[in-house]
């Protein structure tokens, strides 16, 4: 009964730590990737950065190219980049919507700088078309947008530094998330396998505890038939005894005393030998079927 209990407790057990582990490991995975997401979205944050950095310092070069030189194919990767900054700002703008206010409003600082850095450059290449050179180059020595760069450049550098420790809290959360799944599954998995051993064990000592009481069982009937054979072979040695008495004393009455009896005396001695025959073939059919059921049993 013990048994049985505890294998009943057990089973259910067993199977609620499987479906636990499963649940675990669905867990850590589905947090695992949410950290792997957050991680690749500050690694491509920061490189819209630098795409906005490469951009404008294109501009700026293509822009000085044109300058000295006068000639428009100068003027073709500043138009290619000015394309592309367009681009990168409204991918920047969309990535940081959920980031904090702090850095919303740095993009939209360096946003309204890179406007101005570009309208800079625009008046001073204009300036070099229509054929002011000297204007085109006493604009550039403003330092103007010298200033508008330093700006763009100190922003980025906040906004890199910021997605960086971004980058690093997440990388840190995403290794101790998988530290942490590493150690419960361990834990989950060992308490599986410890109950899982203790499940076979008991199954198997519970199936030679089965064995055994079959093994006495089939002992204690094969003597129980022995002692019923041996129990019978007296009773029907007796009983072939009465029998064989009964029948010599009835045919020894008619032989003896015979002429002494009335007829209905006689048919009382037949019928007592009828009685003895049908007696002894009961006594015969008895002895076989115990004879064939002890044969099965053993």
């Amino acid at each position: 009964m013990i048994r049985k209990l505890a294998l009943q407790i057990l089973v259910p057990t067993l199977l609620a730590i499987i479906a636990w582990n499963g649940y675990l490991a669905l867990s850590r995975l589905r947090e695992t990737q949410k950290l792997a997401a957050l991680i690749l979205e500050s690694s491509v944050t920061q490189t819209n950065i630098s795409g906005v950095q490469r951009d404008l310092t294109d501009m700026e070069t293509s822009q000085r190219g044109y300058l000295i030189t006068g000639d428009d194919t100068y003027l073709q990767p500043y138009t290619d980049a000015k394309r592309k900054i367009e681009a990168d700002f409204t991918e920047l703008r969309v990535r940081l919507t959920k980031r904090s206010p702090h850095e919303q409003s740095l993009e939209s600082q360096l946003e309204s700088l890179a406007g101005s850095k570009q309208s800079e450059m625009e008046r001073s290449i204009n300036l070099r078309q229509r054929g002011y050179r000297h204007r085109a180059f006493a604009r550039v020595a403003t330092n103007e947008g010298k200033g508008y760069m330093d700006e763009i450049r100190q922003i980025m550098s906040s906004l890199q530094s910021i997605e960086s420790g971004n980058f690093v809290k997440v990388d840190r959360e995403r290794a101790a998330a998988l530290k942490k799944a590493i150690l419960i599954t361990f834990v989950s998995n060992s308490g599986l396998f410890l109950l899982a051993t203790c499940f076979f064990a008991m199954t198997r000592r519970h199936a030679r505890l089965l064995e055994k009481e079959a093994s006495q069982s089939r002992q204690e009937l094969a003597l129980r038939d022995s002692q019923l054979t041996k129990l019978t072979s007296a009773l029907s040695g007796e009983a072939r005894s009465e029998i064989v008495a009964i029948n010599t004393t009835s045919r020894l009455l008619l032989e003896h005393y015979g002429d002494f009896l009335p007829r209905q005396g006689h048919e009382y001695a037949q019928q007592m030998t009828e009685a003895a025959i049908q007696i002894e073939r009961l006594r015969q059919d008895l002895v076989g079927s115990v004879g064939c059921g002890g044969g099965q049993a053993a």
